[in-house]
């Protein structure tokens, strides 16, 4: 049976679609309602700066993820994004910072910290056999062509 057909692969490329939408959404939210971000970047950080990148990178993200070529890229990114953006959670939870949409309570702020990690485990499954991914038999003679071409 062909790697694309197997039940697993098939939900782990769903699951790769939920991500990317996701990523995409609350990126572009950041740049709708930048100010709930910034009220939670830590005070050593300029907070709209902050936000807007961290806006771009997770839409650069979530669109990389769809992309063959670049999904393992992408996935490593968002790893480093997800890390990067963890003192904002752990400030958040610190100084109980409301943020419109979500509930407003200090045991949920804290049960929530460890959702990172499962973020950064989500993304960390697309570095893993890329050329499995949708569309990868497409662009591995592509990227072997060009770079033949190049020698």
């Amino acid at each position: 049976m062909p790697i694309a057909s197997q039940p697993h692969h098939r939900r782990k490329e769903i699951l790769r679609g939920i991500l990317a939408v996701c990523l995409v959404l609350v990126g572009i939210s950041h740049f709708v309602r930048p100010e709930q971000y910034a009220r939670i970047v830590p005070p050593p950080f300029p907070p709209f700066a902050s936000v807007y990148i961290s806006g771009v990178f997770e839409i650069l993200g979530g669109i990389g993820l769809l992309i063959p070529f670049v999904s393992v890229a992408a996935a490593w990114g968002l790893i480093s994004l997800f890390i990067a953006v963890f003192p904002a959670n752990i400030y958040m939870t610190l100084h109980n910072i409301k943020i419109d949409g979500i509930p407003q309570n200090q045991a949920l702020y804290w049960a929530r910290l460890p959702l990172q990690a499962v973020l950064i485990a989500w993304a960390y499954w697309y570095t893993r056999n890329p050329e499995a991914q949708l569309g990868a038999g497409k662009v591995a003679p592509l990227m072997k062509s060009l770079a033949q071409q190049r020698d």
